[in-house]
């Protein structure tokens, strides 16, 4: 459903907003190395996020990243639409263009009317989701992992 990049740069956020409070930065090869994610790869998803302030990156060798925001005013959906766009909430499962486009032409997928409401759900839940309720599931359940 999303990408590599979405899933780890959704890890990231929630390991970096968990981590303690103390002003610092996390460095890339610590959030590379604790979540097992390759070191090059997460750095180009973390600057991403760092384009568009939701996470504060420092260079050097005293850098890292760190929230820019409040954990609870970091949605789901600002993480993904960052990383992998908007198209999982717009575009069609089977036709290659917007469902919007494809309602336009009376082409709709068999699946139009299905998926309608699914997206709706998952716009919905991705909006009203923040990383600040994703630390607390995590804290809550020892089978949540990053």
């Amino acid at each position: 459903m999303f990408s590599n990049s979405c899933r780890y740069g959704l890890r990231a956020v929630i390991y970096i907003a968990n981590r303690p409070k103390t002003g610092g930065k996390t460095g890339i090869k610590q959030i590379s190395k604790d979540l097992s994610l390759p070191t090059p790869f997460l750095a180009k998803i973390l600057q991403q996020l760092a384009k568009q302030k939701i996470l504060h990156s420092t260079k050097g060798p005293h850098g890292g990243f760190s929230l820019m925001k409040e954990p609870k005013k970091i949605t789901l959906l600002d993480i993904v639409k960052t990383i992998d766009g908007d198209e999982i909430f717009t575009n069609c499962i089977v036709h290659n263009s917007t469902c919007k486009g494809v309602e336009k032409r009376k082409d709709t997928c068999p699946l139009h009317d299905d998926y309608t409401k699914i997206r709706t759900d998952l716009v919905e839940m991705f909006s009203s989701t923040t990383i600040n309720d994703l630390i607390k599931k995590k804290d809550e359940s020892e089978k949540f992992m990053i």
